[in-house]
């Protein structure tokens, strides 16, 4: 089906936080992530126009990692080690963030996945896992929806597949996203994490205005849902952003929590659903529970404990 260019599923989580920046930089505070492994290989690939930042952590089986909206690979920093363990993982900077410029395109996640193709393709590899987080997994969404062929397993973590997946009241707060909130933003991790990297600091306010066009635009993939083949993850907090109504009927949309299982496991869908409890949108790529959530899905464990 043709793709809606402007359509994107951007990080709430940062939509959350430009909220608690108006109120003051008190109000703003986020855990102060520990200090990441160091790469064992950096560096840039030129895709459709944008010069994309990646790093190669660990050896293994290859894992593409996708970052949440206004953040970058540094945000996934402490869990870089579990989830490099027996794994290769391929991390990239999106368009607009951490070491990779804002070109002159629109933010766009079709845009994105078309990009993340080309960057792993470029880089030598045939079939991946992908790993993305809120507005990473809206390009991981968009990968394996775009490019089925380089897509071997799909974990979306805190991920909507339409704008309707919000809570309600979050709809205003992104319609709001512009350059006017750059000032209030300057003692929020976001901002100071990107300053520090960014190629070019300055581009900020332009980042923001070109998050909140992305936003405010309606989006709605349930055809796309459909035509994954999987194996697809889905992965929430019992308190995160996306409202749990939607949660269930991604599931479904996926052949998955429409009938029991059965005693053989006969009926059960090849894709899989996790709440993780305790834990909201914004603490999830930080959060060790995500990370043991996601590996044994990806590194293809099917074991199932037997009642003898």
């Amino acid at each position: 089906m043709p793709h809606r260019p402007a359509a994107t599923i951007l990080s709430v989580a940062m939509t959350a936080l430009l909220a608690l920046a108006r109120q003051g930089p008190a109000q703003a505070r986020r855990p102060e992530p520990a200090a990441r492994s160091k790469p064992q290989r950096t560096g840039y690939v030129l895709a459709n126009g944008v010069n994309y930042y990646y790093e190669i952590h660990g050896r293994g089986e290859p894992l593409v990692l996708l970052h949440g909206g206004l953040g970058s690979i540094d945000m996934f920093g402490p869990l870089l080690p579990l989830l490099a363990k027996g794994r290769q993982i391929l991390a990239v900077d999106l368009h607009g963030h951490g070491r990779t410029a804002l070109g002159d395109r629109p933010i766009s996640l079709v845009a994105m996945g078309d990009d993340i193709a080309a960057v792993v393709k470029q880089l030598g590899y045939d079939t991946v896992d992908v790993l993305g987080y809120s507005m990473g997994g809206g390009v991981a969404l968009r990968l394996a929806v775009q490019h089925p062929e380089v897509v071997r397993r799909l974990a979306l973590v805190s991920t909507p597949y339409a704008q309707d997946g919000f809570y309600p009241e979050m709809l205003p707060l992104q319609a709001q996203v512009g350059a006017a909130m750059a000032d209030a933003m300057k003692e929020t991790p976001m901002y100071k994490s990107y300053v520090a990297v960014a190629p070019r600091p300055q581009d900020f306010p332009r980042l923001l205005d070109r998050m909140g066009e992305a936003m405010r635009t309606p989006y709605d993939w349930t055809e796309d849902v459909k035509q994954l083949k999987g194996p697809v993850l889905l992965v929430y907090g019992d308190a995160d952003m996306i409202r749990p109504e939607h949660i269930v009927r991604f599931y479904q949309l996926l052949g998955g929590g429409l009938r029991d299982a059965g005693w053989q496991r006969e009926h059960m869908s090849t894709n899989r659903l996790a709440i993780l409890p305790n834990l909201t949108h914004y603490e999830m790529f930080l959060s060790p529970s995500m990370a043991q959530a996601v590996l044994p899905f990806l590194n293809g464990e099917t074991g199932a404990p037997v009642w003898k």
